[in-house]
């Protein structure tokens, strides 16, 4: 009897030892304190998006990443505002007479031209 009891003892003092050291090596990692329940950090003005807006967002991270919902708000607001932005731009270049800026392509890049069209260029 007494056997199964410091079996069971050191059981427990093994799960104890293995649960400070998990919490201390893990922990949470996050550099902020946590958000209150049922709330986001995911915020933008209304309009007039800056980089520094874009550099302060915040998703709330899931088990498998982070919420997708916010992450697609967030690209549809920037999307909009890019929209809006270019719209201005264009009505400020046909007020004003202005041609549109020659776009310059690369063969490297995420822009880059297909591989047989660039090619032909060179």
């Amino acid at each position: 009897m007494t056997l199964v009891l410091l079996y069971l003892v050191v059981l427990v003092l093994v799960g104890i030892v293995l649960f400070v050291v998990g919490s201390v090596l893990f922990g949470r990692g996050e550099v902020l304190p946590p958000l209150p329940h049922a709330t986001t950090a995911t915020v933008l003005p209304a309009s007039g998006v800056t980089g520094a807006d874009i550099d302060a967002v915040k998703f709330t991270q899931t088990l498998r990443g982070y919420k997708t919902s916010e992450v697609d708000w967030v690209l549809d607001r920037l999307g909009q505002e890019l929209d809006l932005l270019r719209g201005e731009l264009a009505t400020v270049r046909a007020t004003y007479g202005l041609d549109e800026p020659a776009i310059e392509h690369t063969v490297e890049g995420a822009h880059a031209l297909p591989f047989d069209n660039a090619r032909d260029d060179s």
